[in-house]
């Protein structure tokens, strides 16, 4: 019996010393040339033993860039589950006659973030399956599930016309975005350009020059300060190159589209407009539902830290928390915190969330409440299970493939990144070398060169591995 007594507490001296020299380790870390003239906030936990292994300014707020992404994904995945789907709907009113639909068809949105040029396709085939040629009354566009603010609080409007911040909508086509690829011709000569969806929604400019250096570098860009759809190609190409460039506005590109669509099959209606498809069952006949599952938008969301997949998470949490049509952002936002407050137990009077991506720059949260969702996630492994495969992988896949591809922590750090202008986040899982499941977030900020903070926190990541 004091063997088996004395055993035990060698091996508490043991796991005692280890986690003091991790501590060590990590203390030494913060004497790093970056932290002489940027912040950072670091918590690490062990979740084996349910004990705080190291705490560094992890109380103070902090903009959180796209790590706010597991705030929403942790959520929705227990406030709408696994089985959640994102619906984009065709129904109707009045019967079909033949080729004629005597009343109105509605395609009801419900932002579906990942509703691509093939699903455009599936809904019009849907339609000339069932052999209407013509809508007596309307051809309707059911964008109420959201209201008209098209962007999210602190969203900065010079970052359009990127593809990360496109135009919200509850009715989107490929992201809200048109993918410009080119390729070069002769020297001196018009390069090929190709555009995906297909549309007359809107029109390119093709300005760029084959094999000319002195063309200066190759711009794809759209006159967006007039809220225009005019594609821009111009300077060198050199080699064959592809760029997302949003579009103005996604509800609008949708319809056009759509419509062109089914014209192109010889689909046509009386009239074209904007409204609200009735909610009484009696009123309307469902012709086609599509429906997106939730994992397949949460892996994109965190994998390639997509802001309009994390942005459909949070509106959808809007819609389930509020009931009615017309969600804002700050629906969104009181959808998280309610369960902040409820589940986490943290008030969130003390925080702020202003969407669901990270790319506001008016969020601000702790590295001590982003942990909370972590265990919380960990905790329940109805949850964990798919946050855990939907997080990048050090070394292997997602916005870690480059990163920490050497040493133990490649294949085994399992965490979303995030990078706003002078912020750079990392937050998620690691094993350390004594089995044990850690647990860590670590926010840098006032960081000019994003690359330090990155091997900052790569550097401390090796070191939670060993």
């Amino acid at each position: 019996m004091e063997r088996v007594f004395f055993f035990f507490l060698l091996v508490l001296s043991v796991c005692h010393s280890s986690a003091q020299s991790l501590s060590q380790k990590l203390d030494a870390l913060l004497q790093e040339d970056i932290l002489k003239t940027s912040e950072v906030g670091i918590t690490v936990f062990d979740l084996t033993t349910g004990e705080s292994v190291f705490r560094y300014q992890d109380e103070k707020l902090y903009r959180p860039a796209s790590v706010q992404k597991i705030i929403t994904s942790v959520t929705a995945l227990s406030q709408l589950g696994t089985d959640y789907t994102f619906d984009t709907g065709l129904r109707y009113s009045g019967k079909i006659e033949n080729d004629t639909l005597k009343g109105s068809l509605y395609v009801v949105g419900g932002f579906d973030p990942e509703f691509m040029d093939e699903d455009m396709d599936r809904l019009t085939e849907a339609l000339t399956t069932r052999g209407i040629r013509y809508v007596t009354d309307t051809l309707v566009a059911d964008v109420s599930m959201t209201d008209s603010v098209y962007w999210g609080s602190g969203w900065c409007w010079d970052d359009t016309p990127s593809s990360f911040q496109p135009y919200l909508s509850s009715l989107m086509l490929n992201r809200g975005c048109v993918d410009v690829s080119v390729s070069p011709a002769q020297k001196d000569s018009l390069p090929l350009v190709t555009c995906t969806p297909v549309s007359d929604y809107y029109t390119v400019h093709n300005r760029a020059v084959s094999h000319e250096p002195q063309a200066g570098r190759l711009v794809i860009t759209r006159n967006w300060l007039s809220n225009g759809n005019i594609i821009t190609i111009s300077g060198n190409v050199s080699r064959s190159y592809t760029e997302k460039v949003n579009i103005y506005t996604s509800k609008d590109f949708f319809f056009h589209t759509f419509v062109g669509r089914l014209r192109e099959k010889g689909l046509e209606a009386r009239t074209y407009a904007y409204a609200d498809c009735p909610v009484a069952a009696d009123s309307v006949q469902t012709l086609y539902t599509l429906r997106r599952p939730l994992g397949e938008v949460l892996e994109r969301a965190m994998k390639k830290s997509d802001n309009l997949c994390a942005e459909s998470m949070f509106y959808h949490l809007a819609a389930r928390h509020s009931l009615h049509r017309r969600v804002t952002g700050e629906d969104g936002a009181e959808a998280v915190r309610s369960f902040m407050r409820t589940a986490l137990g943290f008030n969130p009077d003390n925080y702020k969330i202003a969407d669901g991506s990270g790319v506001s720059m008016y969020n601000y949260v702790s590295p001590r409440l982003l942990l909370e969702y972590l265990k919380y996630a960990y905790y329940h492994r109805g949850i964990f299970l798919p946050l855990y495969d939907s997080l990048p992988i050090a070394g292997v896949d997602g916005t870690l493939q480059n990163r920490m591809k050497q040493g133990k922590a490649k294949g085994n750090v399992h965490a979303k990144t995030g990078s706003v202008t002078g912020v750079s986040s990392l937050a998620g899982y690691v094993k350390a070398g004594n089995g044990h499941q850690l647990a860590f977030v670590i926010i840098n900020q006032n960081v000019l060169k994003l690359s330090r903070a990155r091997a900052f926190q790569d550097k401390l990541c090796d070191m939670l591995a060993h």
